[in-house]
């Protein structure tokens, strides 16, 4: 009985991404529901839905999550759709604690899939990253920040349950077909020149991080495209 249970064990283990996925029913009922849209956000755009990268951007202001996809490794992206957050919490500026209602702003990427979530399913960001690890606070930087449904939030990126369900199968799809880390970019806002000008002045003490976070955002306005991006001793993003 022992071996039988371990051989059971490992098979569970060894499951593709996907296939694992699909064991729960609130992913199985997203793919019945949510599939044919998304793949019609694909034939819309002539992108290829197999094997394709995907990359998040989310803006506070505007309270908008941008969807892209490439069909290369090396891009270039085009925009997909958009998705409204469902409400939000804290102001414009970086998380910088733990309880201070922050929605983090940064460069961050995927790291957990939740089909089980509270929140109905559930997309971890990876905050707090390197660059939060040296600029927030030390003791208690917070974390358990997700893209998730059920319209409430504390520090995350909030969805309806309906548009959570598109974004997790565009996400099971992404990693399941190869790409490893999908980024997630999350601004204080829609970084042209007028609108930093705008919110620099009312937030003056986030300049110089919005500063480095407005190179990114201008950079992939430019080319459509990805660059890998490291950070610095100082908590700098370069690339």
């Amino acid at each position: 009985m022992q071996k039988l249970f371990f051989f059971l064990a490992l098979v569970t283990i060894q499951l593709p991404f996907k296939q694992a996925q699909l064991r729960n029913e609130r992913v199985r009922n997203a793919y019945a529901e949510k599939e044919g849209i998304v793949m019609g956000y694909f034939k819309d755009k002539k992108v290829g839905y197999e094997q394709f990268r995907l990359f998040i951007r989310a803006f506070k202001q505007e309270r908008i999550v941008e969807v892209w996809a490439s069909e290369a490794s090396d891009g270039p992206y085009q925009l997909l759709h958009r998705y409204d957050f469902c409400t939000t919490s804290g102001t414009l500026g970086p998380k910088r604690r733990e309880g201070d209602l922050q929605i983090p702003e940064g460069i961050y990427s995927i790291n957990h899939f939740n089909p089980q979530s509270n929140f109905h399913l559930s997309l971890g960001i990876n905050y707090p990253n390197a660059s939060d690890r040296i600029l927030s606070d030390k003791v208690s930087p917070g974390g358990n920040i997700y893209l998730h449904g059920n319209c409430v939030t504390i520090g995350c990126i909030p969805l309806t349950d309906d548009k959570i369900k598109e974004l997790y199968v565009l996400a099971v799809e992404a990693q399941s077909g190869g790409q490893q880390s999908i980024p997630v970019h999350i601004f204080p806002a829609k970084l042209t020149t007028t609108t930093f000008n705008t919110i620099k002045n009312e937030f003056p003490a986030n300049v110089a991080f919005w500063q480095n976070l407005k190179a990114v955002y201008d950079d992939f306005e430019n080319t459509r495209m990805l660059k890998p991006i490291r950070v610095a001793s100082n908590g700098e993003y370069m690339f």
